[in-house]
């Protein structure tokens, strides 16, 4: 009877110590836990400690522009030479499940998508698959020929006459999707040109569809996945994708449109039918990372980078401006700067170039802005002061 009890005595001590046991793990497991989303926390922000002043007073300044606007989300990044020396994002990406921007938060980038597709371009370029100078029917067997044949650089620096948006077609808001660079090409393949190639500058959207159109020949291979294998995974842009609507893309923030001073859902589009001129999503990182990459000619080479960053000038004399997916120009100081901005619905982005001093800015936001490069001088003025 003695050896019974001690056996039900011994039971209940062991099952008590296997609680105490298995409490102390869940303890152990739940502060692994908080002290890895401590971390990730840490590593959404990066702040370089020695421009302290600098992105304080940066900060400043997309504090404001948040306000003035009342964007619900600011994504932003600075850098100099090969290093990131700020990212930080403000507000929120989802403002229903109160969700905050962080460095890797995917925004809709609108025609800084241009800039990507430049890029792209370049490198077939330097490959010797693709030709300035050659009409697009070379590496476009669907596409018919106009009253007079369309190059490549037209197409690139907005001097095809290809048309831009039919806002009253409302194409700006399409939500018809497309299935392929080809389909999406009857949006405009039936239209006359506006002038004869190459004598005036119009900038179309359309006309990098078809820029696509011609790169899909040259290299092969679809635009989306040439872009991706041939630029974004080299420079390592793992957070630049194309905008699906009907796909779950990790981090992607929400789209606002302002309404009487309040934020609301943003208008359904469906941008499948111009990616290229502007349907990816991507982030600063991504952004200042492919400029960096540029500058440093690790991506193309020096003299094709000066391709894209070379303004076109039309017959008449007249400067206008724009390269090949970047505009040139000066800032007020009358310091170099190569830029793009973007404008999609329910987003707004800017990406500013000083190459002389090699900083580069990317800012992006989930609501329709008007911020431009006047902001990014501003913000430029902060470290270069420095």
């Amino acid at each position: 009877m003695f050896l019974f009890y001690l056996r039900i005595l011994s039971d209940s001590f062991m099952n008590f110590m296997k609680r105490i046991l298995l409490l102390f793990l869940a303890i152990a497991f739940d502060s692994a836990i908080i002290h890895a989303q401590q971390s990730g926390q840490n590593k959404t922000t990066i702040h370089d400690a020695v421009y302290d002043t600098q992105i304080t007073q940066a900060t400043r300044l997309i504090n404001e522009l948040k306000a003035t606007e009342n964007i619900p989300g600011i994504s932003i990044c600075v850098g100099w030479k090969h290093k990131t020396i700020w990212a930080e994002g403000f507000g929120l990406a989802d403002i229903e499940n109160h969700i905050p921007v962080t460095v890797e938060t995917k925004f809709r980038i609108g025609s800084i998508s241009k800039s990507l597709t430049g890029v792209g371009l370049a490198k077939l370029i330097e490959e010797k698959k693709i030709a300035l100078d050659s009409p697009v029917s070379k590496y476009v067997n669907y596409w018919r020929d106009k009253k007079y044949p369309i190059t490549i650089k037209q197409l690139a620096n907005h001097t095809s006459g290809i048309r831009h948006y039919n806002f009253q077609r409302i194409e700006f808001l399409s939500r018809e999707k497309y299935f392929s660079v080809k389909e999406s090409i009857k949006q405009f393949s039936s239209d006359t040109l506006l002038f004869q190639p190459g004598s005036k500058y119009s900038y179309s959207t359309f006309g990098y569809v078809l820029l696509s159109a011609a790169m899909e020949g040259a290299s092969g291979e679809d635009y989306l996945s040439f872009m991706s294998r041939r630029i974004f995974q080299p420079i390592g842009m793992k957070n630049t994708v194309p905008d699906y609507q009907d796909s779950i893309i990790l981090n992607r923030a929400r789209c606002y449109e302002s309404k009487s001073g309040k934020p609301v859902n943003a208008y359904y589009v469906d941008n499948s039918g111009k990616w290229a001129g502007g349907g990816f999503l991507s982030t600063p990182i991504d952004l200042v990372m492919m400029c960096q990459s540029l500058l440093s000619h690790q991506i193309l080479s020096e003299k094709n980078v000066q391709l894209l960053w070379t303004p076109n000038v039309l017959p008449s004399g007249e400067n206008t401006g724009y390269g090949i997916g970047w505009r040139i120009a000066k800032d007020s100081m009358g310091r170099s700067i190569i830029h793009h901005g973007g404008q999609s619905v329910g987003a707004r982005a800017f990406l500013i170039i000083y190459p002389d001093e090699e900083l580069v800015i990317a800012i992006t936001c989930n609501q329709s802005s008007n911020f431009n490069e006047v902001l990014a001088e501003k913000i430029a003025d902060c470290f270069l002061k420095k």
